[in-house]
Formats: C-alpha cells, sequence, structure tokens
C-alpha cells in the first residue's frame, strides 16, 4: 500500500537516512527515535517505505535487520526487484555496512527467485585491517 501521506514522523525517519549514506539496524532507529515516536510506528513505516522502494532491508549479523536508502538500486511498479541483485558488506570488527557496487550472475535461478534476494559479505573493512 505504502505511504499515503507525508507526516511529520515519516519526515523524522526520512531525516534519518538522509542524513547517513550508511545503512541503520531498526535497533538503532528505534533507540534513536524513541523519544519522538513509538516503535510500532518506525517499523509501520520503514515496511511503508520499502513497499515504495525508498528503502531496501537486509539481515547482518546477529539476525539484526538493517535499512538503506535506495539509490537506483530497487524498481518500481510492476516489475519484479530480484533483476538487481544488492550485496553489502559488513565488517566484523566495527559493523560497518557499505552497499556494494558489483554485478552478480546466478544463472539458471532467476526463475526460482520471485521476490527479493540478498548477499552480504562480511569480513574487515579497510579502517580495521
Amino acid at each position: 500500500m505504502g505511504i499515503q501521506r507525508k507526516t511529520e514522523s515519516l519526515n523524522v525517519l526520512l531525516n534519518e537516512f538522509n542524513n547517513s549514506l550508511k545503512a541503520i539496524s531498526a535497533v538503532d532507529l528505534v533507540n534513536r527515535l524513541s523519544n519522538k515516536m513509538n516503535k510500532t510506528t518506525i517499523y509501520r513505516l520503514l515496511k511503508k517505505l520499502e513497499e515504495d522502494f525508498v528503502l531496501h532491508s537486509f539481515f547482518g549479523k546477529n539476525g539484526l535487520k538493517w535499512y538503506a536508502k535506495c539509490n537506483g538500486c530497487c524498481k518500481s511498479g510492476s516489475e519484479s526487484v530480484v533483476e538487481k541483485f544488492r550485496t553489502h558488506f559488513q565488517c566484523l570488527n566495527c559493523g560497518k555496512i557499505d552497499l556494494l557496487s558489483v554485478e552478480l550472475k546466478i544463472l539458471n535461478a532467476t526463475e526460482k527467485l520471485k521476490s527479493a534476494s540478498q548477499f552480504l559479505i562480511q569480513g574487515k573493512c579497510e579502517s580495521c585491517v
């Protein structure tokens, strides 16, 4: 269904992503915004922003759900999102997460992928090596 109207809560949440080029975990968002809105509102808005292809999510270390701003990596409309595979890198030392610009080819699997796919590469970032 997506976002129906721009509310103050939506603007506050979007500002978190506009002020950071990095992915933000759902837990961090709840902690940062707890004095401005409740946890249910945050998760509802995140879901709607994903439906509108403004954000995308993936699971990182320890099973935490992370959100990142879509910069042309998601498709809108009736086309399938799986034609573009998003790959993220997570540093196991400092926790930094980056969206990687890599092209992945999965042979003979695209017919089986119906809604989404995610790839997470873990290691040490350039600052922690």
